[in-house]
């Protein structure tokens, strides 16, 4: 439908509300899957933003609001259209709309929840497109309205929409503005109203204090119960930066009932292994922000009837999935920065400080050498792959994964060398200062670390740069005769002349120099 037709009947003179509900029903049907504009109608869809937002703040039917919120939305994807939008009075208007501005209505009108979420679509929009908007949220303290939102779908039925896109908005406002991620993490509580929202969508059943009931036959998450549980979680990143000093009990309990459900989120899955790996990917973001004296709630003491894997008493299927994340990372070979980097460091530092963590770790990804008749950086194992990182064109990525390894060794130079090689963890050992030999600064516990019988006979012949089983070279001298050894005997002595010689002419010329310029 040609722009201006829509324009005409939204502005009144083409109809009334049915004629408007019509034509907006038609161009959002033709526009639906459009992102970018033609820049010769940037003016009428200006236009038809104010005209549809003067018939937002009248009383129209839910129907006709519908259609108006989703052209709205639609419009608002180009940043250009969005300045007769941002005003305070407009934001109110589409505030209101989303049930934002009252703290005593309840979420009971079923027909309203379709306003509701392209309300709140439309303020994902323009908040995400516009700097005016940002600063006007903070000053019509959009994000307490929001928490108070979130605290209403809690116990209300049929509302994943609208608290999908209402943690979508808290992520955003705390992604965008500094101010008001403060302001959540602060005076609004934000981290435990959203730890609550991630709660309920993973419907976390608890059986003692940081522990979660694990159904290994319960049903994956939905796909509408996945998108909730991943926003949260991408706000909840964001309230958390620079968290890493927990200074009172609260907080400390705070992180560690955090750390408890991010825990069953990553021995839960979603509707396709995508979504699992990116609601995965998002809780293993959020355990990086978690204080790593908080992360020993991540193994739990097993019980008998339990079947997840299990190590020196402790239950470390949590700790296995992260592994698995790992090493699917690695495979699939690029964006290692993005991707990879935030699993290996959160792995390197609970590897640091809990000590069953680090050697169960150890056990999967160093286990007790045998075979080195190859490189350490050849084959399919974790510790081939991790060692091939170590030598990485990306800095970032070598570092880490050089970190992660010298950790697994409990910062051993001597041990890490027996796995890696010297090649591979000479940038390491430069960067510490380490290339004479010795230890890192942390302190680790004392068990031995014992090595295999194939190791043991094998480590006489085991070159130490390449860190693999070399045949011993054959002596070039066995097959000459005695006149070849003579003759290359005299040739080593003509050399050896010929290079003292040199060495006396080069010192009598830097002495000469010297005497003239005396």
């Amino acid at each position: 439908m040609e722009l201006g037709a829509v324009l005409e009947a939204v502005a009144g003179r083409g109809g009334g509300a049915e004629a408007v509900e019509q034509a907006l029903g038609r161009y959002n049907e033709e526009n639906r899957a459009v992102f970018r504009f033609d820049p010769a109608d940037e003016e009428k869809r200006k236009k038809l933003c104010e005209e549809i937002l003067n018939i937002l703040e009248k009383d129209t039917k839910t129907s006709c609001q519908v259609a108006c919120l989703e052209a709205l939305r639609i419009l608002s994807r180009d940043k250009k259209v969005l300045v007769p939008v941002t005003t305070k009075k407009n934001m109110q208007i589409l505030m209101r709309l989303a049930k934002l501005d009252t703290v005593e209505d309840s979420l009971e009108r079923v027909s309203e929840y379709s306003v509701i979420v392209e309300a709140l679509k439309c303020l994902c929009n323009i908040i995400f497109n516009s700097a005016i908007a940002q600063k006007l949220s903070l000053e019509l303290n959009l994000a307490a309205m929001l928490c108070n939102l979130l605290k209403k779908c809690k116990d209300q039925q049929f509302v994943d929409d609208i608290k999908c896109f209402d943690l979508r908005l808290l992520f955003l406002l705390s992604l965008l503005h500094t101010d008001i991620r403060s302001q959540l993490r602060q005076e609004l509580q934000g981290v435990q109203v959203l730890t609550q929202a991630l709660e309920s969508s993973l419907c976390v059943r608890w059986t003692e204090e940081y522990k979660a009931a694990e159904d290994h036959d319960r049903a994956p998450l939905s796909l509408q119960e996945t998108d909730c549980a991943i926003e949260a979680l991408k706000a909840l990143f964001n309230v958390t930066l620079d968290s890493w000093n927990v200074h009172s009990e609260n907080e400390s309990h705070q992180f560690r009932y955090m750390a408890a459900i991010l825990r069953h989120c990553l021995l839960t899955s979603g509707p396709t292994e995508d979504k699992t790996e990116e609601l995965h990917s998002n809780a293993i973001n959020l355990l990086s922000n978690v204080p790593v004296s908080c992360l020993d709630v991540l193994i739990s003491p097993s019980c008998q009837e339990e079947t997840d894997i299990k190590y020196n008493g402790m239950n470390m299927g949590a700790i296995q999935i992260l592994l698995d994340f790992m090493e699917k990372r690695i495979d699939k070979g690029s964006s290692y920065r993005e991707g990879l980097t935030p699993v290996l460091s959160l792995l390197t530092e609970c590897c640091r400080t809990h000590r069953n963590i680090r050697k169960f770790i150890k056990a999967q990804v160093l286990p007790p050498l045998r075979d080195v008749s190859n490189r350490p950086e050849v084959g399919t194992t974790v510790r081939n792959k991790l060692v091939r990182l170590m030598t990485h064109v990306d800095l970032g990525v070598k570092q880490i994964a050089a970190e992660f390894l010298f950790v697994l060794c409990k910062e051993r130079v001597d041990t890490l060398l027996k796995y890696t090689g010297y090649g591979n963890a000479a940038g390491l050992l430069a960067a510490r200062g380490l290339l004479a030999g010795g230890r890192g600064d942390h302190w680790y516990s004392d068990d031995e670390d014992t090595d295999t019988e194939e190791y043991k006979s094998a480590k006489p012949n085991i070159n130490l740069i390449t860190g693999h089983l070399e045949e011993p070279m054959p002596n070039p001298m066995d097959e000459m005769t005695e006149e070849q050894k003579e003759y290359e005997a005299m040739k080593l002595v003509n050399m050896f002349d010929k290079l003292s010689r040199c060495q006396w002419t080069s010192a009598l010329q830097v002495s000469l120099n010297f005497q003239h310029w005396d």
